[in-house]
């Protein structure tokens, strides 16, 4: 027989364990050269640069 719990788990204790399991929104910076919206340790999507350096060969070949 498999284990069974011996006590009903009440709302306000599942609650508690879940309550840091939330969505947390995704940090942007800004990118030194262009300025634009970019995440933090990836490459710039509208120039392509990455710790000051081109790593794409033209901008906007990130796909």
């Amino acid at each position: 027989m498999p284990a069974v719990p011996r006590k009903k788990r009440t709302k306000n204790r599942i609650g508690k364990r879940r309550a840091s399991q939330r969505l947390t929104a995704p940090a942007f910076t800004s990118c030194p050269r262009c300025h634009a919206p970019k995440m933090p340790h990836m490459v710039c999507p509208s120039c392509g640069t990455y710790n000051g350096r081109f790593v794409t060969s033209e901008p906007g070949d990130l796909a």
